[in-house]
C-alpha cells in the first residue's frame, strides 16, 4: 500500500516525505509525554520506569562492547604493524592517498598533522598528499601552501596542492564540495602516475588529525588480509587529545563521550557508519564518483553512497587504532561552548541520511530486505534516541508526579516512583565510573603548565555528563532533525581550530 502510495507521487515529495519523519517522531514523543503528563500521569509514570529501566539495561549493554573495543585497542596499540604488513605479498604495491581539506586553519595546525604523517613508520615513497583550500580563504592559503611546500615538498612521493572554487553552482560550501574537487584532481595525477586504483587507499582527515605512527601499517595489513578489501571503509578511533588540556570541562566530556560512542561501535561493525576521518579503497571511491557535494555530512554518507552502488555488498572495518584530533576549543569558554553546540548539530545533521537510505532502499531490488531494514532501523532509532533520550531522563521524568493529583499519588506506583527512578540513576552511574577511567588512560602527556591537580579535574568533569546529554545532546539533535523536518536545511559549518 505505501509502496504504491508513493508510487503516485515525484522524487521531491517522497524524498521530502522522508526528511520528515524523524523530526515529527521527537516532536511527537516531546509533545506526547507532555500531553500524557498532564492528562494520563499514571500512565506517564509507568512509560517513564520503563523507559529509564530500559535506557538502564542499554548502558550495560554498550558497557560490554565498550570494554570488548578497549581490550583490542589496547592490545592493537602495541603491535609493530610495519613488521607484519612487511612480509605480505603485496606490500609494495600498495600507495596511500591523504586528503587534508582545510579552511582558514592557522599554519600550526597544518604543520602539526603534516608532521604526524612524516613520523609514520611507513615508507613515505608511497605518499601522496593532497593539501585542498578553498579558494574563499585564497591569500591565507596559498601563503599556508607555500610554508608547507617549503618544509615537506621532499617528504612524501608527490605533494599535491589544490584549490576548490567558490560558487559552483550546486554545491554547498564545505568539506564535502572541496574534497570532491580534491579527489578529482588526484584522480588526474593518479591516472598519470598510472597507479592501479586497487592498489591505492585513500584517507580523508579532519585538517587537525594526528596519525598514530603505526596506522597507515595497520590500515595496509587489514586492506591486504581482508576477504574483499574493496568492499570495505576502514574507520580508526577518534580520540580528541591534541588540545585536551587546554579545553573546558564541558568540551572535554563531550569529546571522550563521542569516543566511546565510535568504541561501542566499532564492536558492532554490523552497524557501523563511516566518521570523521577514515580510509576506504580509491577504486570504491572512484566507481562512486566521489564524495557528494551537495551535503553536511559526507564523512557518513560515503558509506551509503558505496553500499547503494554494490548492492548491499560494502561494510566498515574497524581499525583499532588512534587519530588524535582537537576538542572544540576557541580560546575562550563562552566561544567553545557556543562552538561546540555549532559542532553537535552539524553532526546530528547526519539525519539527512535517513531520507537518502529510505529513497534508495525502497526502489533497490538487489539489497536484501534484511540488511536494509536494520540499516534503517539503526540510522531512525539513533537519531530519534539522541533528540529524545536524555529529555525524557533528565527533563520529563518528574513531569508526570507534577501533574498528577491526590489520588494519583498515593498509588503505590506513583509513591516509589522517585526512588525507583533515583535507583535506576545510581545504576546507570556504572557507566560514567568507566568512562572517567578510560578517559584519563586515553590522556596525552600533561603539559608543564598544567599542575598535577589537573587529573582530578579530568576525573570530576563527568559529574557534567548529564548538563552535557541535555544542552549539547539532545537540543542541538532536535535543532537538526526539526531544520531538517521543516526544510530550513542546514549549511557546513566549519570547526573554529585554536591551541595554546
Amino acid at each position: 500500500m505505501l509502496t504504491w502510495l508513493l508510487n503516485r507521487f515525484p522524487r521531491p515529495t517522497v524524498y521530502r516525505f522522508f526528511e520528515i519523519i524523524p523530526g515529527f517522531l521527537v516532536w511527537a514523543t516531546l509533545l506526547g509525554a507532555v500531553v500524557v503528563s498532564f492528562w494520563r500521569p499514571l500512565w506517564a509514570i509507568y512509560f517513564i520506569i520503563v523507559f529509564d529501566f530500559y535506557w538502564f539495561l542499554r548502558v550495560a549493554y554498550l558497557m560490554v562492547y565498550l570494554i570488548t573495543s578497549w581490550k583490542r585497542y589496547r592490545s592493537d596499540i602495541t603491535i609493530n604493524w610495519l613488521e607484519k604488513v612487511k612480509i605480505l605479498p603485496r606490500f609494495d604495491n600498495i600507495h596511500h592517498l591523504i586528503v587534508l581539506p582545510t579552511y582558514r586553519e592557522p599554519i600550526s595546525v597544518l604543520r602539526t598533522s603534516i608532521s604526524s604523517l612524516a613520523r609514520v613508520s611507513y615508507p613515505l615513497n608511497k605518499f601522496i598528499l593532497v593539501l585542498a583550500g578553498e579558494e574563499r580563504d585564497h591569500d591565507n592559503f596559498l601563503a599556508n601552501a607555500e610554508i608547507i611546500k617549503k618544509e615537506f615538498g621532499n617528504t612524501f612521493a608527490h605533494l599535491l596542492i589544490t584549490l576548490h572554487p567558490a560558487d559552483i553552482v550546486g554545491e554547498i560550501a564545505g568539506k564535502g564540495a572541496n574534497i570532491n574537487w580534491a579527489g578529482h584532481r588526484a584522480k588526474e595525477l593518479i591516472d598519470e602516475l598510472e597507479i592501479p586504483y586497487e592498489d591505492i587507499i585513500v584517507s580523508t582527515f579532519d585538517v587537525d588529525s594526528c596519525a598514530h605512527p603505526e596506522y597507515f601499517a595497520y590500515l595496509t595489513y587489514t586492506y591486504l588480509t581482508s576477504p574483499d578489501p574493496l568492499h570495505s571503509s576502514y574507520q580508526p578511533v577518534a580520540v580528541y587529545g591534541n588540545n585536551v588540556w587546554d579545553s573546558p570541562a564541558i568540551n572535554r566530556v563531550v569529546a571522550n563521550s563521542t569516543t566511546f560512542w565510535l568504541l561501542t561501535d566499532l564492536a558492532r561493525p554490523e552497524r557501523l557508519f563511516t566518521f570523521s576521518s577514515h580510509s576506504m579503497p580509491f577504486k570504491a571511491l572512484v566507481d562512486v564518483d566521489f564524495w557528494q557535494n551537495d551535503i553536511v555530512t559526507e564523512d557518513s554518507r560515503i558509506f551509503l553512497q558505496c553500499f547503494v552502488r554494490y548492492h548491499g555488498n560494502y561494510r566498515v572495518t574497524p581499525l583499532y587504532l588512534p587519530i588524535s584530533m582537537d576538542t572544540v576549543y576557541a580560546g575562550s569558554f563562552w566561544r567553545s561552548l557556543v562552538n561546540q553546540y555549532k559542532q553537535q548539530r552539524r553532526w546530528a545533521y547526519g539525519v539527512e541520511n535517513f531520507a537518502y537510505m529510505a529513497w534508495h532502499f525502497w526502489r533497490s531490488k538487489d539489497i536484501p530486505f534484511l540488511r536494509k531494514f536494520r540499516y534503517l532501523w539503526n540510522q531512525l532509532e539513533g537519531v530519534y534516541s539522541w533528540a529524545t533520550a536524555p529529555m525524557i531522563i533528565f527533563l520529563l521524568g518528574r513531569l508526570p508526579l507534577m501533574f498528577a493529583n491526590d489520588e494519583v499519588k498515593t498509588t503505590l506506583i506513583a509513591y516509589n516512583a522517585p526512588y525507583a527512578l533515583q535507583w535506576l540513576m545510581n545504576a546507570a552511574m556504572f557507566g560514567l565510573f568507566v568512562s572517567a577511567i578510560f578517559s584519563t588512560i586515553l590522556l596525552p602527556p600533561k603539559p608543564k603548565h598544567h599542575t598535577s591537580l589537573k587529573y582530578i579535574a579530568m576525573v570530576l568533569q563527568w559529574a557534567l555528563f548529564p548538563f552535557c546529554m541535555v544542552i549539547f545532546g539532545s537540543i542541538p539533535a532536535i535543532d537538526a532533525q526539526t531544520r531538517l523536518m521543516i526544510g530550513k536545511y542546514l549549511g557546513f559549518w566549519v570547526t573554529e581550530k585554536k591551541r595554546n
